[in-house]
């Protein structure tokens, strides 16, 4: 029996089962490399679920970003709701690694605020990947850093069945062993707390409560709980427990580690005083003599993924455990394969690298930046050698651990085209929608022409009209305006994120419903805006980089690319065609590119347009098909990321939004005082929702933040 199912909602059509097939008969033919070059809209997530359910193996998918990963995330599981789905992403939402400026002499101290959601998600896949063989894990680059070993992780998960000798105490201390915290509270992911004769605890990859509960030195009976209202969801009779972080070391690991730490200590402390580097020895050896303490002590320091490869016990250079190393166990599990050529295949599942052309150079060019940062800390004493190898892979590395390679791209890099065996086109659109119409319009205010560049021309376009112009932002402004009062939306890209706010800023304060996005944003709360922006609640999204590859917005009609003729990485050939190709899912799409002159990038991006326009348009006309808009049902892919705590604050926040404009200021303070009233009851679950609440309403609290002074907007 096949291991993926796929729900099919509809059948392939367009340039899709062509597609399909040829995809289908080189990874047959043993393909180590294919590029799929489908334009925006075409379907390419639905081809690749098709080809997936085919090829029947363990697939990876990675993304450029987290933002688009959620959305895959959420297209695979519409596609494979009997499999195991998964989202794996860095679990920071904000990171500051730590590093040294040696011209300034600045120590910049590691800081980060994890995600515990994410940090779930990742266990989830983790997990699944060793103990099935239906997994989809879309991933970002997050997929090629250091995770702890496989085989580790595996081993020292405990099984609990019932009617199997265990003993409260003894599990009490396995659980501790394997980094559950315990707790006298509500439980969170990787907690545990001891009630009477029982134990319950909460898995660090699921929202539910297990009970346990003991009988003369066996378990009675398991039951899953809801973890809010604790009602039973099942009885179980077998559960597994993974270790809480996936960085697992024993105890005898442990003590060898420190002396293999200890070891290269003093061999880098000889090297820096022959070097006369005696302040640099001196700091190296307070900090390591105190992490050493502190491991030896609590099994833990800050920084200790820094020694990652003494606890691996790996040579100097070796590459760290990733999730590709998941993937490899999972690929065991079905026994290793060869082509029909007789070529072994390095890993027996499949990849699909999405938007290949942005993907595959984040990739290669995550080590080279990671190693310059610890060269410095290593030359001035902050880190012993080691902590270089504490990294991501390097592309040739990353390479030796995939296997067959499907790369999906509407513009795909020069990479793709000289490693692929065959590129495959997927131009036609199963709804028959045709790219969108471009018109040429100048940045600056003043009288000058506006082209109509529109396929089919012999030319790059030909003078509409000269009249009295204002600039690009109160011309986006006025087509906006037309576009927002027949119920659609509309984009508009930046060069800076500066003036994306400001744009959106200036907006609202000509009375439109805007907001921005860019990187700063915090992953879900970028989920959330585009959720929101397809349910209507504003009408116009800025952007700078985060609105080109790969998000599917079918509500969009207009969008406005200000500063087009600005060449550069925003501006170049690549990013043109994918941002036009936001405006491809709708039937009235059209994009306006604001440029005072006709550069290359933009002449390479009209005459690429305008040939796809040629032939999807003969197509249209030879099977008398008329477009029409894509419907999407519009999801909210953030929820699996939000926790409990969360909702329950945005729940409040819908109860309590209309008695907060009525009168903030007394609405803040009864709120206070409430939440004063649960700390006395010590009800700090209470009095935290509150503050959450309290920050949200104020825009304040340690998420705020501080807005950019305000500069003039180009062409305004």
């Amino acid at each position: 029996m096949p291991n993926f199912k796929l729900h099919m909602p509809f059948p392939p059509a367009g340039d899709q089962p062509a597609a399909i097939r040829t995809l289908e008969n080189g990874l047959k033919g043993g393909m180590r490399h294919q590029t799929l070059f489908g334009v925006t809209g075409s379907g390419k997530t639905f081809t690749m679920a098709n080809v997936i359910a085919a090829n029947d193996k363990p697939t990876l998918v990675l993304a450029h970003n987290k933002t688009l990963a959620a959305q895959l995330a959420q297209e695979y599981r519409d596609f494979f709701p009997e499999n195991a789905v998964h989202y794996f992403v860095s679990y920071y939402d904000y990171y500051q690694p730590e590093a040294y400026i040696a011209h300034s002499d600045t120590y910049i101290e590691k800081e980060a605020m994890i995600n515990a959601e994410i940090d779930r998600l990742r266990h989830a896949a983790t997990q699944a990947l060793l103990t099935r063989k239906d997994v989809i894990i879309v991933a970002s680059v997050s997929a090629i850093y250091g995770l702890g070993s496989p085989e580790e992780y595996e081993k020292v998960n405990v099984k609990l069945s019932i009617g199997a000798h265990e003993d409260r105490a003894a599990l009490i201390r396995k659980l501790i062993s394997i980094y559950f915290e315990r707790t006298s509270a509500d439980l969170s992911p990787g907690q545990f707390r001891a009630i009477g004769n029982s134990l319950e605890f909460m898995p660090v990859n699921e929202r539910v409560i297990y009970r346990i509960a003991f009988e003369g030195g066996t378990i009675s009976s398991i039951d899953k709980l809801d973890p809010v209202s604790r009602a039973k969801m099942g009885e179980p009779k077998t559960v597994f427990i993974f270790p809480a972080k996936h960085f697992v070391t024993n105890e005898e690991e442990r003590e060898r580690a420190i002396a293999d730490i200890k070891l290269e200590l003093d061999e880098q402390l000889a090297k820096l005083k022959r070097e006369e580097k005696n302040l640099e020895a001196e700091r190296l050896k307070r900090r390591t003599l105190h992490d050493l303490a502190l491991i030896r002590e609590l099994g833990y320091t800050t920084g200790i993924e820094n020694y990652s490869r003494h606890f691996d016990d790996r040579k100097p250079g070796e590459p760290p455990y990733t999730l590709l190393d998941y993937f490899a166990k999972c690929a065991d599990l079905q026994g290793s394969t060869l082509s029909p050529k007789g070529r072994t295949l390095k890993s027996d599942f499949l990849t699909i690298i999405d938007e290949s052309h942005v993907t595959v150079p984040q990739i290669g060019g995550m080590y080279a930046g990671d190693k310059s940062r610890k060269d410095t800390l290593v030359e001035y004493g902050f880190r012993l050698p080691s902590a270089r190898d504490n990294r991501p892979l390097t592309f040739d590395e990353f390479e030796e651990r995939v296997g067959q390679t499907i790369y999906t791209s509407a513009t795909p890099g020069p990479y793709e085209r000289a490693h692929s065996e065959q590129v495959v086109e997927q131009i036609i659109r199963p709804t028959g929608l045709i790219d969108p119409e471009l018109t040429m319009r100048p940045v600056s205010e003043g009288t000058a022409p506006m082209l109509d560049i529109t396929c089919p021309t012999s030319d790059v376009g030909h003078v509409m009209s000269n009249i009295p112009y204002r600039g690009q932002v109160a011309d986006f402004i006025a087509e906006a305006t037309k576009v927002i009062s027949n119920g659609g939306r509309a984009l508009a890209t930046t060069l800076t994120k500066q003036m994306a706010e400001d744009l959106a800023v200036f907006l609202r304060e000509k009375g439109m419903g805007a907001e921005y996005l860019h990187s700063d944003v915090k992953t879900i709360d970028r989920i959330d805006i585009l959720t929101k922006f397809r349910k209507g609640d504003f009408d116009i999204l800025v952007g700078v980089n985060l609105l080109r590859e790969g998000l599917d917005l079918p509500e969009v009609e207009l969008v406005g690319i200000l500063d087009a003729d600005k060449e550069g990485f925003l501006r170049s050939e690549t990013a043109l065609i994918q941002t036009i190709g936001r405006a491809a899912r709708n039937v009235l799409g059209r994009v306006i590119l604001y440029a005072d002159v006709m550069t290359n990038s933009l002449e390479k991006a009209i005459g690429e347009t305008n040939r796809r326009r040629e032939k999807q348009l003969a197509y249209n006309t030879e099977h008398h098909i008329t477009p029409l808009t894509i419907k999407k049902e519009i999801r909210d892919i953030a929820e699996s990321m939000r926790s409990e705590h969360q909702k329950t604050v945005d729940e409040l926040l819908v109860l309590d939004k209309l008695a907060y404009k009525d009168d903030p200021k007394a609405f803040i303070k009864q709120k206070r005082d409430e939440m004063a009233e649960a700390v006395e009851k010590l009800d700090f679950e209470t009095a935290a929702l509150i503050r959450d609440e309290i920050y949200k309403l104020e825009g304040t609290g340690p998420a705020a933040k501080k807005p950019r002074k305000r500069k003039p907007l180009s062409g305004s």
